[in-house]
């Protein structure tokens, strides 16, 4: 009742009171009244959903104040060191290598900013699994990284916390986790019965509570202590958790709970243990007494038998069956039981059967900075390991979960104390040894590899979800985890029984995914599992290998090396026992699968190169040698196979593995371990026998006979070449490669480098990729070794990124060095480490390149020899392979066939038999002794060569070879055997010392013998001894004959005369050259020099063989007397002068071709617009009679533009608000990049003449309005061209041709898009050439003498005329059509600004803006002046002329009414009518106020075309004058009042000079007279000008401004006259700009000498009386009477001088803008955007396809793109920091301007270096921007369908 009573009561006031009650010292009435108070509230029959129960618990906790009071004052308590901030997946984090201990630390953004990390090496990454930040533990990181806050030890100086201040919460929260976590047992449902949904209801509303329990591990270390208390309390635990015996509900509850734990298949010990206690003896040694079953894990158990066999069932399905181990073949699982002790195990167990929800693993890892919790929580999840794997092998999201475990382990284990801790307390690695096994377990099957009926082994089933979705992560990388630790590692390697599991686990990867090869038809189902079995053996076998390799570095580790290697041993003798392996390989089969092999030799490698242990005591017998040997080099001859095409029937996956298998990934793996044991086989095992195994395994024995043709049993004839290379290359790489041999890991690492940088150019990030990780880690951290930045300098040259003119973008390379190409290229290396074949190309390719560079060499250059490190004296007896007569007999053979011609020999064959030959001389046996003991037994390769050394088989000459041929070959038609006795004795004789020769009876024999040495009875029977007739595999045509050679042949002979045969030259060595020989010219060359080098090798080891040349030499060419020219010579010379000639020929010809060549490109490509370079012709004198002709490309006819069949020029119109984004400022405006800075808008071009129009609008007459300003700063139209020209008709066929084109490019021609037909420049639309000049043109540029005042009549005149409607014809419609287009380019927005939308008026103001806008833009690319003249790239391609036209004729169907006609008003005085009161309409706009260059386009444009040049000259002078009185008056009003009446007075008293209407003070004096009759004008400014103006204001500076502002009108008058009358633009100096256009402009006769001293008012020209016109001009301003002061100046003061555009300054580092913006929200949804963007020309925010900011169904970007470019939009991406540019309703990516110190892109920040920005790249861009030329340099646009 009590309770009920509270209840009802303000929370706040009953949790003060509850507080004050049980702080007294007897606070039993406290306790139980809080207690029934939790009974109401926290009851858990209530919904959870409920709110109530929450606000009660943070009352109470709080103990009567506000809980955010409560927060702070918990907070000020914190006494923890460590940051512990947890983060979950996509957080950007940070890790430093330099500061790590653990390669799993990271760090907090704000832990890392606040540390110092200068010149460490560190990334930012995005947390992929979730994590937490490791500032402040000395565990994990060096001190010197701890970040300014945690460094300083905070716990020290904390007072200590207050008794009551956490009383309550000790009391409460107990109860309110006991609620959590009954809900959690009521909610919970097995899977089987459940969907996924259930589950996620049940935390959806427990999300608050949960999210509380977080709130209050962040009050920091107090709080955190009470919640550690309360979690492991096990006594709590025990009252609270079973529920009292009265409250039914409770019990309920507590029995879910135990049915839960029953299914989990973990039992507790109480109803298992007395039967489990029994089975633990057979358990391993490993302390495995103390646990207790795996309840129904096993996989017999009776509980789930059903439910496993339906899985079956399922899987069996059209697969093969699946195997389950027996529980008795170890020891099923060592895992405590579980039997929860306290609530943070039963919130672990929950936990994990909810799947681990984000909100709980949050909770628990915000808990670990609490050490007590930390040991204890670890030691939790050890116990619920077993658990954890059953969860996560049966849920349907196990990727998310994998993620969410591996979250939580990644902090345990990472801790190398607490790690050891539990592995001594928790038996951690029997956990998780086992755990794993039994996870394997689940997927086994049979093995087929060699016997397939017979075969005991099992492999796992690479195509199990399992293995395939790499379910298994989680639990490998934690393994690899803690072995990284030593302590740890140690303790494994010391647990024999471990070892042995172990072992075997990884057997179960021994012949994974086993390859059939096909032989009839293709596989119909190429399966991609392979990818899934090369990850698990590189994940779950060779990560944890080399984790245990990097602690068995000295020697003191020996008996660890020992044990694992003897296990290995085992293991494979097991092996191969279960495949039933004798000597043979099953054929056609190949697993790439063999990490027993590959522990084992990795293991061995590591013994004799760090720990100093003798090779021999590691190895077996020679047997066991041959069967160890037999699996790897069946992988090595596949590789041969497959790329020779053998097996393309099993589809492109087997192309895949045998590239994985040498990826670079993987190489160090795979690839390695298996030559290195190969070369260890090798040099054990006899050289004949292990020769003659590899070209048996290769396939190739049939082709190595002396006979031209031969019948090969098991190859088609094609795949024999490319099998016979792949032999002779393995034998090359096997006797060569040095990587396990005796290389220190600095030289493999430049090795490796060299290889890599060979092939192609890379960048920095690529090679670190490409090298791969072990033996020598990249980061350079082992001591004494050389890092990876050192080497790659000394290796290679750093290519800064450079442009292409084309656009696209290098990034920074790494290319070798002259030195390195010279003297370390291996060829050798770059074989082994190439993926794709044509990368071996390519690095020979780069190779010629160089030599012809340096003059080296110039030819086809053959791969380079390279000497070698020595070898290791273990491994001498690889040397032996070099000097076995079975490779000299093969040697000798391949010799033969090559300078014989016979089939499928090639030049790569005899490159590498040399060089065989070459190593063999390089290495030479020390001690010779044992060669020549005698062999009891008969070899049938004795009788070849007398030895074994190369050196002395050489010079061996072979006379008779016995060989069997077939019938048909053409050595068996001979003669009858002579018939005198003398030469058939002689025959006789030569068929007794014929040789013979048998690879595969060798090898067979060889076998023998060594197993008779094993065995003690001779099993001789088994194979028949080696006889001279071949051993025929059965089936194959038996017509062979056994036929005679005579060959009289040595090796050396042989070459000597493949030297000849090479050089082409009878004679190619003299007997006496080998004197003349330079060593060093022989290191680089092609075959000539590799025999030459070999020869002069041979010939400084050996005297003999030096003289044996020398004979050879003589008698290959008897010397030749000198004067006599036999007729052969004479022959030869004339075949030599033909060749010559014929070659002297070809090049004429080819030169020629070049030249047309040549001149076509240049003459399509700079076509210039046709009517400039006519007029550019025109002098005043010629006359030019002739029309302008046009070529079309589409049809190639060339002609004039008629009206029915007119030509157009190929355009491209885009909207443009590039002019409006100018600034007055020269200096681009900042990014902001923290909260206070901004970037104002209101400064800029179009904002301004926004504003200008809109006061306007206010107070004059519309029409007026629309005729005084111009619009299409934002938003106006520009055209450009490529200056190609077609018939209007070709087009119209050609844009149809391309709408039934299917396969469309970026573009769309719907919406008239096409590619110029000629350069292919993107283009939307043909603008019409005007038909050719007649015979006016001449009149139309001489000069007249009349007089000022007549051309203004005549001007007046011209424009009363009507304009003539042009007659209907096809050149009109189409001019009509343009029209339209150019309407349809920009928006609505952009044309509509008069009072009535679509008004004649409105449609002036466009077409003219339009011609102001591209003159504009004209004048920003020509760098905003026209001092360099005509020079400009601009003018070549300009249309401008062809514009006028079209818009001229539109024009003129607006004539302009003579009564407002403002000529009028520039040229004379007007009696000013008294306005009538009643007079509505509003006035037009003053002359004063209106914008000059607008009217002179006007003027251009409405009069008749085409226009005289005197009438023009009359127009730009009268608008001089206008232009000038302008800036007098804006001038004006920067005066201070004194300074006005000063200047008024002085020039008042000039106003009677003669010439005062040319000089500025006597205007200036009556302008200011003027205005101040109206005295609002200057009224406004005159406290801020005398603020302003502390200078005076002298004559020179009114000079100078007065030009300034006049200017602008010049320039435009200038490039108009340009394009009208193709005037040249002559080229001046800066500060001569304005002389040079007046000049130009006719305003002035000839420039003053010197240039600058130009009065500016000397231009002007006045056709009335000066003052009276000007005071006519100032007299409208003064009429305004409604018209505010303010608004009037900024009508008046209006400044035309704007800076060139420019985008936003970026700051130099990434980093500052990233930090800021990657978090911030945007400022219309006010979410953080997911992938946010950044408007560089603005600087707006923006989401990227945002759903939430989308509007009418377009995306941020887009609309954006529309309001601030006017469809072109600029935006940084800021998570991948790209930009991406949008272009209307296409979209492409450009590129990143931000590099890190590699001169290297990082997009998607995937390497998260620092990042600097490229100026070179953000100008190009800029540039490209201003330009508008992102069409035409980007190449891959895509539509965006507006979703950006």
């Amino acid at each position: 009742m009590m309770a009920a009573s509270l209840l009802r009561r303000d929370k706040k006031a009953t949790a003060a009171h509850l507080k004050a009650d049980l702080n007294r010292t007897d606070n039993s009435s406290g306790v139980r009244q809080l207690q029934e108070l939790l009974d109401v509230v926290l009851n858990p029959e209530k919904p959870a959903a409920d709110a109530e129960a929450l606000d009660w618990c943070k009352c109470l906790i709080a103990g009567g104040e506000g809980f955010d009071e409560f927060c702070k004052t918990v907070r000020s308590y914190d006494n923890a060191t460590l940051c512990g901030l947890v983060w979950t997946a996509n957080f950007v984090a940070y890790r430093c290598r330099t500061c790590g201990i653990s390669p799993c630390m990271s760090l907090c953004a704000e832990c890392f900013n606040n540390g110092d990390h200068t010149g460490h090496d560190f990334n930012m990454f995005r947390s992929q699994a979730g994590g937490a930040c490791d500032c402040g533990d000395s565990n994990v990181m060096r001190e010197s990284g701890f970040c300014r806050r945690h460094r300083l030890r905070t716990g020290e100086n904390i007072p200590s916390i207050p008794r009551d201040l956490l009383l309550m919460s000790e009391m409460v929260l107990p109860r309110f986790i006991l609620c959590i976590i009954q809900y959690l047992r009521d909610g919970y449902v097995e899977p089987d019965t459940s969907t996924e949904r259930d589950l996620q209801k049940v935390l959806q509303q427990l999300e608050p509570q949960i999210s509380f329990l977080e709130e209050l591990t962040k009050m920091g270390g107090a709080m955190r202590t009470v919640l550690t208390k309360i979690l492991t309390n096990q006594q709590a635990f025990k009252e609270l958790s079973m529920g009292q015996e009265e409250n039914l509900y409770a019990k309920k509850n507590y029995d879910k709970y135990l049915s839960a734990l029953k299914n989990s298949g973990l039992v507790s010990v109480e109803e298992k243990g007395q039967s489990a206690a029994a089975d633990v003896a057979v358990g391993a040694e490993g302390g495995a007494g103390a646990m207790v079953l795996l309840g129904n894990s096993g996989p017999g158990s009776p509980d789930e038998p059903s439910k496993e066999e339906d899985q079956d069932g399922g899987q069996s399905v059209g697969q093969r069956k699946r195997v389950k181990l027996s529980s008795s073949t170890k020891d099923p699982c060592i895992i405590e039981s579980l039997k929860h002790k306290c609530f943070l195990e039963e919130l672990l167990f929950w936990t994990i059967k909810y799947e681990f929800p984000q909100k709980m693993v949050t909770f628990l890892l915000n808990m670990l900075p609490d050490q007590d919790y930390k040991i204890t929580f670890t030691k939790t999840f050890v116990q619920h390991y077993a658990f954890i794997m059953k969860t996560l092998m049966k849920s349907h999201e196990s990727d998310t979960m994998s993620n969410r475990i591996v979250h939580i382990s990644v902090q345990l284990f990472s801790n190398e104390e607490l790690a050891r801790h539990v592995t001594e307390e928790c038996q951690l690695l029997d956990i998780m040894v086992t755990v794993l096994l039994y996870m394997m377990e689940s997927c086994l099957i049979k093995s087929e590899l060699q016997d397939e009926e017979n075969n005991r082994h099992v492999v796992v089933n690479c195509s199990e979800a399992l293995l395939k979705n790499n379910t298994y992560w989680p639990l490998v990388s934690d393994f690899i985890n803690i072995l990284s630790h030593q302590s740890v590692a140690k303790k494994f390697l010391e647990d024999h029984s471990l070892l042995m599991l172990w072992m075997s686990f990884v057997s179960f990867f021994q012949g994974m995914n086993l390859n059939k090869r096909e032989l009839n038809e293709h596989v119909e189902f190429e399966s991609q599992t392979y990818y899934a079995a090369f990850a698990a053996e590189l994940e779950a076998c060779a990560q944890p290998m080399w984790g245990l390799l990097t602690h068995c570095k000295v020697k003191e580790t020996q008996e660890y090396t020992k044990t694992v290697v003897r296990y290995c041993l085992e293991t494979l003798q097991i092996w191969f026992d279960a495949i039933g392996f004798i000597d043979e390989p099953a054929p056609n089969q190949v697993t790439f699968h063999l990490p027993l092999h590959r522990y084992y030799a990795m293991f061995l490698s590591k013994a004799v190169k760090c720990q100093g242990l003798d090779l021999d005591s590691l190895l077996p017998d020679q047997e066991m040698l041959m069967k160890i040997m037999v699996h790897p080099l069946q992988i090595q001859a596949c590789l041969s196979e497959i790329h020779s095409n053998m097996w393309v029937r099993n589809g492109l996956q087997i192309k895949g593995q045998a590239m994985t298998y040498v990826q670079s990934h993987f190489c160090n793996s795979m690839i390695d371990p298996d030559i290195y044991l190969l070369q260890v086989c090798a040099s054990r095992l006899d050289p004949d026998y292990f020769i003659s195994s590899v070209f048996e395994r290769f396939k190739v024995v049939d082709l190595l006979t002396m006979a031209s043709q031969h019948q090969n049993a098991v190859l088609d004839s094609e795949q024999e070449r490319p099998m016979l290379e792949g032999a002779l290359t393995f034998l090359v790489i096997l006797t060569s490669l040095r990587i396990h041999l005796g290389m220190t890991d600095d030289e493999i690492l430049r090795a490796e480098m060299v290889s890599q940088l060979c092939m192609n150019d890379r960048t920095h990030s690529a090679l670190l990729d490409l090298i791969p990780e072990n033996p020598n880690p990249k980061s350079g951290i082992v001591p004494g070794s050389c890092s990876f930045e050192d080497m790659l300098s000394a290796v290679a040259d750093f290519k800064a990124p450079v442009f292409e003119p084309g656009g696209s973008m290098q990034q920074g390379m790494y290319t070798p060095k002259a030195e390195v190409w010279e003297k370390e290229f291996d060829p050798i290396m770059v074989v082994l480490r190439t993926v794709y074949r044509r990368d071996v190309q390519s690095a020979m390719d780069r190779y010629a390149a160089f030599l012809k560079q340096f003059g080296i060499h110039t030819g086809n250059p053959w791969p380079p020899y390279k000497e070698r490190t020595p070898l290791h004296p273990c491994y001498k007896g690889l040397i032996r392979l070099l000097h076995c007569k079975t490779l000299h007999i093969v040697i000798f053979t391949l010799l033969y066939k090559i300078w014989m011609d016979h089939q499928n020999m090639s030049e790569h064959v005899l490159c590498m038999v040399l060089y065989l030959i070459e190593l063999g001389l390089d290495n030479q046996i020390q001690d010779n002794k044992e060669d020549e003991e005698p062999c009891i037994e008969e070899h049938c390769h004795d009788s070849w060569f007398p030895g074994t050394n190369l050196l002395s088989n050489l010079h061996h000459v072979i006379n008779f070879v016995r060989v069997r041929v077939p019938e048909t070959a053409p050595e068996v038609k001979r003669e009858a055997p002579p018939s005198t006795s003398t030469e058939a004795s002689s025959y006789g004789q030569n068929l007794r010392e014929a040789q013979v020769f048998s690879l595969v009876a060798e090898r067979r024999r060889k076998f023998q013998e060594i197993i008779n040495r094993s065995t003690t009875e001779a099993t001789q029977a088994v194979r028949p001894k080696s006889s001279s007739t071949r051993w025929v595999p059965p089936g194959t045509p038996p017509q062979l004959v056994t036929e005679i050679l005579e060959i009289r042949e040595s090796m050396l002979s042989l070459l000597i005369k493949l030297h000849q045969k090479m050089s082409s030259k009878q004679n190619s060595l003299s007997p006496s050259w080998l004197e003349d020989v330079k060593s060093n010219r022989l290191a680089h060359g092609d075959g000539i020099t590799a025999i030459e080098r070999i020869l002069t090798k041979a010939a400084t080891r050996s005297c003999q063989i030096k003289r044996s040349i020398q004979d050879i030499c003589g008698k290959v060419c008897p010397p030749v007397p000198p004067k006599k020219n036999s007729p052969t010579d004479k022959k030869a010379m004339d075949k030599e002068e033909r060749r010559q000639r014929a070659r002297e020929r070809q090049q004429k010809l080819l030169a020629e071709f070049a030249s047309r060549q040549k001149s076509f490109m240049e003459t399509a490509m700079d076509v210039e617009s046709p009517d400039i370079e006519a007029a550019m012709d025109l002098g005043a004198s010629e006359v030019m009679e002739s029309e302008i002709l046009y070529d079309c490309v589409i049809c190639g006819q060339s002609g004039p533009s008629t009206e029915d069949r007119p030509t157009g020029l190929v355009v491209l119109l885009q909207a443009s608000s590039v002019l409006g984004h100018r600034c007055k400022s020269t200096e681009p405006k900042n990014l902001p990049t923290s909260d206070e800075e901004h970037v104002y808008p209101a400064d800029t071009c179009g904002a301004a003449n926004d504003v200008r129009l809109t006061l306007m609008q206010r107070f004059f007459k519309d029409s007026s309005c629309l005729q005084s300003v111009s619009i299409g700063w934002d938003g106006g139209v520009y055209v450009q061209t490529c200056g190609h020209t077609l018939h209007i008709d070709c087009h119209k066929s050609y844009m149809e041709s391309l709408r039934n084109d299917q396969v469309l490019q970026g573009f769309s021609v719907d919406k008239g898009e096409f590619t110029c037909p000629l350069c292919r420049q993107f283009a939307n639309s043909v603008l019409p050439c005007r038909p050719g000049r007649g015979t006016e043109a001449g009149t139309w540029h001489t000069p007249t003498n009349k007089k000022t005042s007549v051309l203004v009549k005549e001007v007046e005149e011209l424009q009363e005329k009507p304009g003539l409607f042009p007659t209907e014809s096809n050149l009109s419609k189409e001019m009509e059509l343009v029209i339209k287009d150019i309407k349809n380019t920009t928006q609505k927005k952009y044309m509509d600004y008069g009072r009535n939308p679509g008004s004649p008026d409105n449609d002036f103001l466009f077409m003219y803006s339009v011609a102001r806008t591209n003159l504009e833009l004209e004048l920003v690319h020509r760098g905003g002046n026209l001092c360099s003249g005509g020079a400009s790239a601009a003018a070549k391609r300009s249309c401008l002329n062809q514009l006028f036209h079209v818009l001229a004729m539109h024009m003129r169907l607006y004539s302009i009414d003579s009564a407002y006609n403002p000529w009028t008003k520039l040229t004379q005085i007007v009696q000013i009518k008294e306005a009538d009161s009643f007079d509505e309409e509003r006035p037009e706009v003053p002359m004063l106020f209106r914008d000059v260059p607008s009217l002179l386009i006007i003027f251009v444009l409405t009069m008749p075309q085409p226009l005289r040049k005197e009438h023009f000259t009359c127009v730009v002078k009268m608008l001089y004058n206008l232009q000038f009185t302008q800036a007098l008056a804006a001038l004006s009003t920067k005066f201070s009042s004194e300074e006005r009446q000063a200047w008024s007075t002085s020039g008042a008293l000039k106003k009677n000079a003669a010439n005062s209407d040319k000089s500025f003070e006597a205007l200036l004096s009556h302008v200011i007279s003027e205005l101040s009759k109206d005295k609002s004008v200057y009224k406004v400014n005159s406290e801020e000008a005398t603020m302003l103006s502390s200078s005076v204001w002298s004559p020179q500076s009114i000079e100078f401004s007065l030009q300034q502002f006049c200017l602008p009108f010049l320039r435009l008058s200038c490039l108009l006259q340009h394009h009208l009358y193709g005037d040249n633009l002559t080229g001046c100096l800066e500060e001569e700009e304005f002389a040079s256009l007046a000049v130009c402009l006719g305003l002035l006769p000839s420039a003053p000498q010197p240039a600058n001293t130009l009065q500016s008012a000397s231009c002007l020209e006045w056709p009335v009386n000066t003052f009276d016109l000007v005071t006519q001009w100032g007299a409208e301003v003064k009429g305004l009477s409604q018209i505010h002061a303010e608004e009037s100046l900024t009508l008046l003061v209006h400044d035309p001088q704007w800076a060139a555009p420019r985008l936003l300054q970026l700051p130099d580092n990434y980093n500052i803008i990233f930090q800021y913006y990657h978090r911030k929200a945007c400022s219309a949804c006010k979410k953080v955007p997911k992938d946010p963007a950044l408007c560089l020309v603005c600087g707006a925010f923006v989401c990227l396809k945002g759903v939430c900011c989308k509007q009418q169904g377009i995306c941020e970007c887009v609309l954006h793109s529309q309001h601030c470019g006017a469809a072109t939009g600029i935006f940084l991406l800021i998570n991948a920091s790209v930009i991406i540019i949008i272009r209307g309703h296409r979209f492409c990516l450009w590129g990143s301007v931000y590099l890190d110190a590699h001169g290297e892109e990082d997009r998607d920040l995937r390497r998260g270096k620092p990042l600097y920005l490229c100026e070179e790249r953000y100008r190009v861009l800029e540039q490209q921007w201003v330009s508008h030329t992102f069409d035409h340099i980007n190449k891959r646009w895509g539509p965006h369908y507006n979703g950006l």
